[in-house]
């Protein structure tokens, strides 16, 4: 075995700051996250149960397996937005009679669980996670329908919604729907493309228009029953495939209706025996500093989560400010990219594309650990090719077919980003450390190329060159453009899957490793034309 050893210091200054400074963060972001576990609130809630019905999480804690772990994903959609946090649904990966499957549960106390412009892009990043991994869709159905005042940003990409739907069954990913409550109008479509449908007596309501609309549109009387009740689909129209008696039998139904899917992974399985790393997850707290332009080495990260901290390093002493190599997580074999020192030069960029076309050769994923300036910049480098070197690395990661999964640990900055396999570049799952930091450049490098090109401008016209404006300006720009680099507000954007611990990386990256192998893992040699 080739186990890493490591050399962090526990007790050591600079390991309790970062371990205090992590903890402060993840302090932070637990906040936010308890709006989004409240849904609308305690008032809320308390009025819902009173109509008998469960809250969306309960439904979902009775659907998935006795002990099984919920992935919630993109819990925090929506943040620094006028919305709710969590944008009125409740997504992630569950395993149902042992099937992992992908869960959308609207959720009723928040607004009706009404469907705002983040509630679409969240649900589009779900259905795309879902289609990517062959994932099952079961969706928890009960919402009002479009936020009506938003509508203009809702409807007409909304429609994508339905057809991510019909997409995945005519891939041959089963779809499921249980209709706990209103499904109304572009609502109705969920049920209605979907593979299987359970309605629940006296409380499903599927239709078009509710009777006040039909009133409006047709002069009919109607009522909520014979319009678009349960049992009048069941009896009637056909929509109803289940008629349940209640949400706990709709909820053993969709479990039978799974059970019956006789689905199968189509990836490798993971070797039988999991071996825990040799070092204690709770050390990855301190490891990456509170400042982040202060570099830390990303193998004591590989130690605590690869299995048997055996980690086989690909060329180690060449582009030594990325590490590279091979390991097993859960059992799952992976290659694993992490920035050592932050800046990519062009032999980091070139070992890298190497590496990544040996793992389609191999046909194994890809881990990326984000740390990252970016490419390095200046006159030396320039010649010495690094734009082609860079541009060598991303068509690497643009075209490697076999599944990608990042860690946003500490910078994420630049091409750098893109390079690492950001999220314009399709990784399977991309989660954030509460330590991470993503931008085009960092703050301070922002400000002062504005303010050098203020400068510039200033002297090309003839005009004075205000200090102290400048001076507050950078000031200015610099606090922007922090906030807008933290993973709360790019958590918000829908721009991660999830705000992590550091502790719990080892697990979710073997929850996301088991879904991917739900499809299968093929990797290849047609990549675009290297400049070489």
């Amino acid at each position: 075995m080739t186990v890493i050893g490591s050399t962090i210091d526990t007790a050591g200054e600079a390991y309790v700051a970062a371990a205090e400074s992590t903890t402060t963060k993840l302090a932070e972001i637990d906040g936010e996250l308890q709006k989004a576990l409240a849904g609308g609130g305690e008032r809320a809630v308390e009025r819902h149960r009173k109509r008998g019905k469960l809250p969306a999480r309960e439904r979902i804690e009775l659907l998935i397996d006795e002990d099984s772990p919920f992935l919630e994903l993109c819990t925090l959609a929506a943040w620094g937005s006028d919305f709710p946090v969590g944008a009125n649904v409740v997504t992630g990966i569950g395993v149902v009679e042992g099937v992992e499957c992908m869960i959308v549960a609207n959720d009723p106390t928040s607004r009706g669980g009404a469907s705002n412009p983040w509630t679409i892009k969240k649900s589009f990043r779900i259905n795309e996670i879902a289609q990517q991994n062959r994932l099952p869709i079961i969706s928890l159905v009960e919402s009002g329908g479009a936020d009506l005042p938003t509508q203009k940003e809702v409807f007409i990409p909304g429609g994508r919604m339905f057809r991510d739907l019909t997409r995945a069954s005519a891939a041959g990913i089963p779809t499921v729907a249980l209709v706990f409550g209103n499904s109304t109008a572009g609502g109705a479509y969920i049920p209605g493309m979907s593979d299987h449908v359970v309605m629940i007596k006296e409380q499903s309501k599927v239709f078009l228009g509710g009777p006040p609309l039909v009133k409006m549109a047709t002069g009919e009387e109607s009522d909520d029953e014979s319009l678009g009740g349960a049992e009048m689909h069941a009896r009637k129209s056909g929509l109803a495939d289940y008629f349940a008696q209640d949400e706990y039998d709709a909820i053993r139904i969709g479990r039978s209706i799974v059970k019956r899917l006789n689905w199968r992974k189509q990836g490798p399985a993971p070797r039988a025996e999991v071996i825990e790393p040799l070092f204690d997850s709770e050390e990855l707290l301190g490891i990456v500093p509170a400042d982040l332009k202060v570099p830390f080495d990303p193998r004591e990260v590989v130690a605590r989560i690869v299995d048997g901290s055996d980690f086989d390093e690909f060329k180690p002493l060449y582009g030594s400010s990325l590490v590279t190599g091979w390991a097993e997580l859960h059992g799952y074999p992976v290659g694993i990219l992490a920035n050592a020192r932050g800046v990519l030069f062009s032999e980091e960029a070139q070992k890298a594309t190497q590496f990544i076309q040996l793992a389609n050769r191999a046909n194994t994923p890809l881990i990326f650990l984000h740390n990252t300036t970016g490419y390095m910049v200046g006159k030396e480098y320039e010649q010495g090719g690094i734009i082609k070197h860079g541009a060598m690395m991303i068509n690497a990661v643009s075209n490697s077919t076999v599944p990608h999964i990042s860690i946003l640990m500490g910078a994420s900055y630049g091409a750098g980003h893109y390079g690492m396999c950001g999220r314009a570049y399709d990784p399977r799952f991309l989660f954030a450390w509460p330590s991470a930091k993503s931008a085009v450049m960092g703050p301070a490098q922002l400000a002062g190329v504005v303010s050098i090109v203020a400068r510039g401008s200033a002297e090309a016209k003839g005009l004075p060159f205000d200090e102290e404006a400048d001076k507050g300006m950078r000031a200015m720009v610099e606090a922007q453009i922090e906030a807008e680099s933290l993973p709360m507000f790019l958590s918000g954007r829908v721009y991660d899957d999830g705000i992590i611990d550091p502790r719990d990386t080892r697990t979710v990256l073997g929850m996301c490793l088991s879904a991917i192998a739900t499809a299968p893992i093929e990797g290849t040699e047609n990549f675009g034309v290297f400049r070489m």
